[in-house]
């Protein structure tokens, strides 16, 4: 290169350094601060931005001028005096650039998060609310979205995303969250106010996403999960694997599904489908001759449509299904949906309706648990007002079937990452305060999330540096199938836990038990809870004095001449139900076996019997999933919280929660009739077991999915390792896979199986607490024990030794048991009968029930036993091994 090119490239690297540093010099504001934002009123304000290093930075705002010098990492900020509620205003800053931020309202600003109830937008439910979305336009009533992200490295100072602020109109309302909406329009309504909205909410979030690394050492489970996940190769080598699995799994269907690989299509309407089964549609077909299968299953029907209707735009509404739907009408596909929530709502063209024989097609794809349409959700099709009843008898044929898929792992659920890149940036700014609509995710573990909610908001208060400002939160609403015999409810624990939140200073509770869907958990009444959202504002961040905001809360319970006499604060103008009698309240003696109750109102307080229990010590209401019959209000419109007035861990410190005896129901190896046989009669009658999984074991890897409904249905999965190694050098032991015979492992080896299969259980289940059973009952290696070494891992361990012993005589970590193996169900209750006697534990080990395995037990004989313990509750503790060993422990604390 001659000397005169060498000078034209230095000018041209010269022009792009310049270039480059003045791009660097630009001013930059973050991402919240843009056009029509909302920034709080009556407090001074930092506004903040970057630029390059010792950069001069000027604002101009409502006739005022402001100047400063950006720092050595180029930060810079300004603190605007505070100014009331008014706009629009601008603010323009000037340094090597100039920015302008146009139509500025100061207001108060809202925090909106959580998970998926609080995301949810107006569009969700336009067909519930056209008349408010008609009359939505308020230019003081906006929205920000934030997106959805994570980060586990460190909190963020901005976003990294574009946003926009949204005022409140018919065109834009659809992306607003319907909860925040509604919030905002009562408390503009009242104070003509303008009202900022932040929404950083998360479906399927735990709380655990929302809190800062500092907040999360005092959760060490979390917290340690939180450090692994800032190892992005982790993360990557995560994400390929889920997406490899998917996409093989997807593959595999399409290549084999019969529906889409015959010359004729199935969704083709010429297709003859006179041979097919039949099926009532809403439903599923788990339920009907198809039985219990995954994969791909095929729908169709045929109406008829009058002219009246043909040729013209129509919506199709087929409820919900499960898990994924291609939707056809005469063979044209009119919608796709690839997950089981939202609401299948599907506009169809002009063209596609005719007069006279018309075909719906639905292809299912169902990757694991029970496949089908959703019940009590909309099936029709309509145009205009003229609608066909799509409900009824449907065609299907299974396409083709498939081994369940796995979950994928939702690295955006994992502790500490939405903290970090959603929440964390808006702590720079001021806030009125924050909405929080988020549990439901967390019902796997109510006693963990009693602890992280608490802590979430300490934390929360702490980052935003702006004292005790107001948290306002909604109960969990009621959900899920209604039983006769209620269960013991997780959904009702975690309540428990949101109720007693409201201890914290400037905390308000928005209840919602009358305002859920059975069969829905993202209900559709989002107007009440964001009324009753405003009511808890405008106590306690406005100050309106003799407000009454919340139901009736429990104080107290006093027993006299056979009653309880419950007390209530917040009764406002008096208590009062809904219907012919009040209900959902049910009392117990000491034996904790609850009935229910007749309730009556005396003045300020509940009045609860049963001529059946004399002296009546524990009450609750509306103790369960779904309490529909709960009906508790004050004379204001507002429900009372479910609630009850004992706290189960001092029950603990009685030997057996005071019956005479425990008993334990345990089931080894992951068996496929645990599923099918067991876990369908425990949760009919509302009792509780442990399943010792091992967990490579394919009873378990090829229905993981129903083993975690399992385990959220409130039974435990027990550790029994990972390939259930047994000792290979006994006699009679020559079935041992040399693989995994326990006489070649190490004790390391042994230990490191069994913690990861605590870590793989604990990925399924989310719960930090578990117990062990020794595999063939083999405790040691070599003479070395290696439950010494796992005490601070398992709360417990089993044995198969026999033997019932009382509660001082039990070692917690060498459990004996009543192996089963071909007794009837007499045998079976007399060992129960053994005791009651002795008043000790009982830990009955079975293996097969109605088949599966070796060592068996009847169908006839498990299901009598289980029903004799059922209807001997009052006398007989039948729990899962976990909480039994709880009980054990703390008693044996005691002595």
């Amino acid at each position: 290169m001659n000397s005169k090119s060498i000078f034209k490239s230095a000018l041209t690297i010269l022009a792009f350094i310049v270039c480059s540093s003045n791009l660097l010099a630009q001013i930059r504001l973050p991402k919240l601060l843009s056009d029509g934002v909302v920034l709080q009123r009556d407090k001074e304000l930092r506004i903040f931005g970057w630029a390059s290093a010792g950069e001069t930075v000027r604002l101009q705002f409502n006739k005022q001028n402001f100047e400063t010098v950006s720092n050595a990492l180029g930060a810079w900020e300004f603190l605007i005096p505070p100014q009331k509620a008014g706009g629009p205003y601008q603010m323009t800053f000037r340094g090597k650039n100039s920015i302008e931020v146009n139509n500025i309202l100061f207001g108060d600003v809202w925090i909106c998060s959580g998970q998926s109830n609080m995301e949810i937008s107006m569009e969700r439910v336009k067909e519930k609310y056209p008349k408010e979305i008609a009359a939505s336009k308020n230019s003081f009533i906006r929205q920000i979205e934030v997106v959805d992200a994570y980060d586990f490295h460190q909190p963020q100072t901005d976003f990294e995303a574009p946003m926009q602020w949204l005022e409140a109109n018919p065109e834009t309302i659809y992306k607003f969250s319907a909860v925040a909406y509604f919030f905002a329009k009562e408390l503009y309504d009242t104070y003509q106010v303008p009202i900022g909205l932040v929404n950083a909410a998360l479906g399927g979030a735990r709380v655990s996403c929302f809190l800062s690394e500092e907040a999360l050492k005092e959760f060490p489970e979390d917290y340690q999960v939180a450090q692994e996940f800032k190892n992005d190769s982790l993360i990557e080598a995560i994400t390929t694997a889920d997406n490899k699995r998917a996409e093989d799994w997807y593959k595999e269907l399409n290549l084999n599904d019969l529906g889409v690989n015959q010359s004729s299509q199935w969704s083709d309407p010429q297709y003859d489908d006179s041979h097919w089964s039949q099926m009532m549609v809403p439903g599923f077909w788990a339920d009907q001759s198809l039985g219990f299968v995954n994969g791909a299953v095929w729908f169709r029907k045929t109406i008829d449509v009058p002219k009246s209707m043909a040729g013209k735009p129509a919506k199709l509404m087929m409820g919900r299904v499960v898990d994924q739907d291609f939707t056809y009408i005469n063979g044209q596909q009119v919608g796709s949906i690839s997950y089981q929530y939202p609401p299948r709502r599907y506009e169809v063209a002009p063209d596609i309706l005719k007069d006279g024989k018309n075909v719906i097609t639905v292809r299912v794809v169902n990757q694991s648990g029970r496949g089908g349409f959703f019940y009590d959700k909309p099936y029709y099709l309509a145009v205009g007002k003229d609608t066909i009843d799509l409900k009824g008898i449907w065609k299907y044929r299974l396409g083709t079937s498939m081994s369940s898929l796995a979950s994928p792992t939702f690295i955006r659920w994992k502790p500490l990452g939405l903290y970090n890149k959603m929440i964390a940036p808006l702590t720079q700014f001021k806030i009125k305060g924050v909405l929080f609509y988020q549990g439901e995710s967390n019902t796997y573990d109510p006693q963990l999330f009693a602890k992280q909610f608490p802590a979430l908001i300490s934390d929360w208060r702490a980052q935003w540096g702006q004292g005790d400002f107001p948290f306002l939160y909604v109960q969990l609403p009621n959900y899920m199938q209604q039983y006769n015999t209620e269960k013991e409810s997780q959904w009702a624990q975690l309540r428990e836990a949101q109720w007693k939140a409201l201890s914290l200073p400037n905390t308000g509770m928005a209840v919602a038990i009358d305002a859920g869907e059975w069969n829905d958990i993202h209900p559709l009444n989002k107007e009440v809870i964001g009324k009753r959202l405003a009511l808890q504002a405008r106590s306690l961040a406005y100050g309106e004095q003799n407000l009454v905001a919340s139901g009736p809360l429990f104080t107290s319970a006093i027993e006299r001449n056979g009653a309880l006499y419950v007390n209530f604060k917040n009764e406002g103008e008096g208590l009062v139900f809904h219907g012919d009698a009040l209900k959902g309240f049910e009392i117990a003696g000491a034996d904790l076996c609850f009935v229910k109750a007749n309730a009556t109102i005396e003045n300020h307080t509940v009045v609860v019997n049963n001529p059946n229990i004399a002296d009546p010590q524990y009450v609750r209401y509306a103790w369960a999933n779904n309490p529909v019959e709960a009906n508790l209000y004050n004379k204001e419109g507002l429900p009372a919280s479910p609630f009850r007035n004992y706290d189960p861990e001092t029950l603990h410190k009685v030997a057996w929660q005071g019956k005479q005896c425990a008993v334990v129901l345990t089931y080894d190896d992951a068996l496929d009739v645990h599923l099918d046989n067991v876990a369908p009669l425990l949760d009919e009658l509302g009792m509780k077991a442990t399943f010792y999984i091992s967990a490579a074991a394919s009873g378990f890897t090829s229905r993981t999915k129903e083993w975690q409904t399992l385990a959220s249905n409130g039974h435990e999965l027990g550790n029994h390792t990972l390939y259930h190694p047994c000792l290979g050098n006994l006699p009679g032991r020559e079935w041992v896979d040399p693989n995994y015979d326990l006489s070649t492992y190490s004790i390391e080896k042994m230990v490191e199986e069994i913690r990861l299969t605590n870590a793989f259980l604990g990925v399924l289940d989310h719960k930090a607490e578990r117990t062990f059973a020794f595999t063939c009952g083999d405790m040691a290696i070599e003479d070395r024990t290696f439950m010494d070494l796992l005490r601070g891992d398992l709360v417990g361990a089993r044995t198969v030794y026999k033997g019932i012993e009382p509660i001082d005589a039990i070692d917690p970590y060498a459990i004996k048991c009543f192996g089963v193996n071909g007794e009837s169900g007499e045998e079976l209750i007399a060992e129960v009968e053994k005791a009651m006697k002795n008043k000790g534990l009982l830990v009955f080990l079975f293996h097969g029930v109605g088949g599966g395995h070796s060592l068996n037990v009847s169908l006839e004989a498990h299901e009598a036993l289980v029903r004799y313990l059922k209807a001997h509750e009052d006398v007989i503790w039948t729990d899962t091994m976990l909480d039994v060993v709880k009980n054990i422990k703390a008693n044996q604390e005691q002595q």
